[in-house]
């Protein structure tokens, strides 16, 4: 059956490209639709990709999927749907996902880690039906968004306006690994009145490898009503996620293990086996190489050579852990106006709260519960209370459009670790997949406090063929940290400045087709309030860098063509970032038994890079998208730390940074028939910062094939849909870094991608 679904879901193009074009629905205009839009216009790099790209995607995969086709851009999950947050990571240009701002209408989502300390994961704030586009830009100009973090980049994500109409929309979708999914939207409207939509999903899937479940219920609502010459919106989602972790791997225990190896869950007594062979090796000293008289045995088959500490190709307790999980609850509110004042000004202003519940749980083998089970369940919890209000004046006074913004943000951050004790020998007695509660012990508890104050100016100057941008940010970020529970970690206040981040850009328009642009833009980033930061170090290490330590800065220059027409629309682009200062938490063992990382700041970094895109219409239902990135990151300064000990990094490629990548996409739309076959490819990664340890390249395929049919009839429009991920089987790792970076050597700090999966989705709607 796979097979003949994976030569189907291959040849879909071919098949396809050969179909008729005279057999189009009466609506395939559609088909025609811009998918994605290369910033005509624009005085830097910027790219927009539109719902009808995005409707392809499997669904219920995160929006953050959808941005992975454009130029530097490299998106890594070891899940296809690119939810699993302990997984999902984004860079743009060689700056890690910490170095990128990420709002959505406008409402910051901090830097979408996955302890996120000031916002959240776009996944657990819309679904991606409810998606109407996003925006990346590439460079540090975006200077009008909320975001103290955008030294590399930014992605913006809005969402879909409700239709003036009544419409229900719903959708089922089952696949490989028990994943099942469903999602309805009932919209409700009139043209001069009110339109609003309602939407839930619901998804789940079994772990690709091992035993657990990934799910998710994400609830949205949006409402649009005019109110005199302006308009009221308010958006609402609830969402509450549960994932399962996989096992973190090394290239050493890929070896010894293999790609299938994974966490102990369900296997208890195994999970004990492992944790008492840690905490008392002399227990299980076996000279005589019987099996051992308790009934611990062997989990690869073969007998326990004498002496032998664990049993088969196991190393030590971290090859396998009982149990790892994530889990997120997220209320997101927001209310905005906007309205035009006259003919030249309109202003708009936007108020949110977002309020978050999470915690990450690991079956931790370091640390014993007191009822004397060799191992416990070891948190950290996350508690998120922040407010904010937005807004923005824009007015034209003759060739000047001025864009004038600024934005305030409060937020209450708390941040706990805590020990929770298993039952008994022989049973758990929690679920990973649940809130534990009554912990035996709590290590550390902290109050983190930022206030954070922003404005933006900008000058669009419009000269005829040419057209100027000419502006600048400016911020102050006050950072409190206050003990609830004193350890390692030091209070204090802790503020970063720098009210004049400029930006400057041209754009000049040859023809109608062709324009060439150029850009110039300076950032500075923020210290994020989290231990992981300025405050992961002791009180005293904290008071003796806090009066001199500076942020991390950038400049970028950037220059390109482009050219748009009804047949192709396509770039190409250079870029120069010189970063200033900039700052790395490298890890100073397993980032899982808690190792501190230490802030150390590498000197300087220099990346050069070409991008190329383009979209050609082959013919009105055919289409072809390429595009092609080249990077060349490296560190310029070796490290010298306090103890004199001095760490080569001068010239060395900076961790993460592929330095090719390359996207294809053949795709046929005719209104009624559409398919799909992309190629995604990347070069080695590095994943330690002295370059002796790396993944290998790898090129990815993912196919889609539908068909849509009583498209005539308003009242009867159905849909069924085919998707396969990794459409070729490949074994690959998907996600570098996951537990850390270090400075040389192997690291248990690697994900596996998923493998061959499919999909097949009924939508139907009234």
């Amino acid at each position: 059956m796979h097979r003949r679904l994976t030569f189907l879901l291959a040849s879909a193009a071919t098949m396809t490209i050969a179909a008729p074009i005279s057999a189009q629905a009466p609506d395939a205009e559609a088909a025609a639709e811009e998918i994605i839009v290369f910033g005509r216009g624009e005085t830097r790099q910027v790219q927009e990709i539109t719902a009808a790209d995005i409707v392809t995607l499997t669904p219920g995969s995160s929006p953050i999927k959808a941005i992975e086709k454009l130029p530097s851009v490299n998106v890594q999950a070891s899940d296809p749907f690119g939810n699993y947050e302990w997984s999902t990571r984004v860079t743009i240009r060689s700056f890690s996902q910490a170095q990128l701002g990420f709002n959505f209408d406008g409402i910051p989502l901090g830097d979408m880690s996955y302890g996120n300390h000031n916002g959240l994961h776009i996944s657990r704030a819309i679904s991606s039906e409810n998606i109407g586009t996003v925006r990346v830009s590439q460079g540090a100009g975006a200077i009008d968004t909320q975001s103290t973090n955008n030294l590399g980049g930014t992605v913006e994500y809005f969402s879909a306006d409700p239709l003036d109409h009544f419409d229900v929309r719903a959708g089922a979708t089952y696949g490989s690994d028990e994943t099942i999914r469903g999602f309805v939207r009932v919209n409700v409207g009139s043209p001069d009145g009110f339109r609003g939509y309602v939407s839930y999903g619901y998804g789940t899937t079994d772990k690709h490898k091992g035993i657990g479940t990934q799910d998710q219920h994400l609830v949205n609502a949006k409402g649009v009503l005019p109110v005199g010459d302006g308009q009221l919106d308010a958006w609402f989602s609830y969402s509450d996620r549960r994932e399962q972790d996989y096992q973190d791997m090394s290239l050493d225990m890929l070896d010894r293990l293999g790609y299938d190896w994974d966490n102990s869950y369900p296997d208890y007594a195994r999970a004990i086996d492992y944790a008492r062979r840690l905490n008392d090796v002399d227990l299980f000293s076996n000279t005589g190489g019987s099996p051992f008289p308790d009934g611990r045995y062997d989990y690869s088959g073969a007998p326990v050579a004498g002496g032998q500490v664990y049993p088969g190709n196991v190393t030590s307790a971290d090859d396998a852990y009982y149990d790892a999980a994530g889990l997120r609850k997220d209320t997101l509110a927001a209310l905005g106006y906007s309205t035009p004042i006259g003919e030249r000004t309109n202003v708009a202003i936007k108020g949110y709260f977002h309020h978050n519940e999470g915690m990450g749980l690991w079956g931790t083998p370091y640390t014993p519960s007191p009822n004397g089970v060799p191992m416990s369940v070891r948190t950290t919890e996350y508690d998120i209370n922040r407010f904010g209000l937005f807004g923005s004046t824009d007015f034209t006074m003759g060739i000047n459009e001025i864009r004038v913004t600024g934005w305030y943000e409060h937020n209450k951050f708390n941040q706990a670790r805590r020990f929770y004790a298993y039952a008994s020998m022989t049973e758990p007695g929690l679920s990973f997949r649940d809130y534990p509660t009554s912990p035996f012990f709590t290590q550390w508890n902290f109050n983190y406090y930022t206030d954070t104050l922003e404005y933006s100016v900008q000058d669009n100057i419009d000269l005829g063929r040419i057209k100027l941008n000419i502006g600048w940010k400016g911020y102050r970020v006050k950072n409190r940290a206050e003990a609830i529970i004193k350890n390692v970690y030091p209070e204090g206040r802790f503020k970063t400045e720098d009210w004049f981040q400029p930006a400057v850009g041209a754009v000049f328009e040859i023809d109608g087709n062709a324009e060439l642009f150029a850009s110039f833009s300076q950032a500075t980033r923020a210290f994020p309030t989290v231990n992981g930061s300025i405050w992961g170090t002791s009180q005293a290490g904290f008071d003796a860098i806090k009066n001199s330590i500076k942020p991390e800065t950038s400049d970028t220059y950037e220059a390109g063509a482009r050219y748009n027409s009804s047949k192709f629309n396509g770039l190409v682009g250079v870029y120069l970032v010189n970063f200033s200062n900039r700052l790395l938490g490298i890890a100073s063992g397993p980032d899982i038994i808690g190792s501190p990382s230490v802030l150390a700041n590498v000197g300087g970094v220099r990346s050069i890079g070409i991008e190329a895109a383009g979209d050609y219409k082959l013919t009105r239902a055919v289409s072809l998208f390429a595009s092609y990135t080249y990077t060349d990151a490296t560190y310029r300064d070796n490290v010298v730390d306090g103890a004199g000990k001095v760490t080569l990094l001068a010239g060395k490629t900076v961790v993460d940074a592929p330095r090719h990548m390359a996207r294809g996409e053949l795709a046929y739309d005719d209104g009624a028939l559409f398919a799909k076959v992309s190629v995604n490819y990347m070069s080695r990664r590095y994943f330690n910062y002295l370059n002796d340890r790396s993944v290998p390249g790898r090129a990815l395929v993912d196919a889609a094939l539908g068909y849509r049919f009583g498209m005539g009839d308003d009242d009867k429009r159905f849909e069924i849909q085919l998707n396969a991920s990794n459409l070729f089987d490949k074994k690959y790792i998907g996600t570098i870094n996951s537990a850390g970076t270090g400075d040389s050597g192997d690291r248990q700090t690697l994900l596996v991608g998923a493998p061959q999966q499919f999909f097949v989705t009924l939508k139907a709607g009234y």
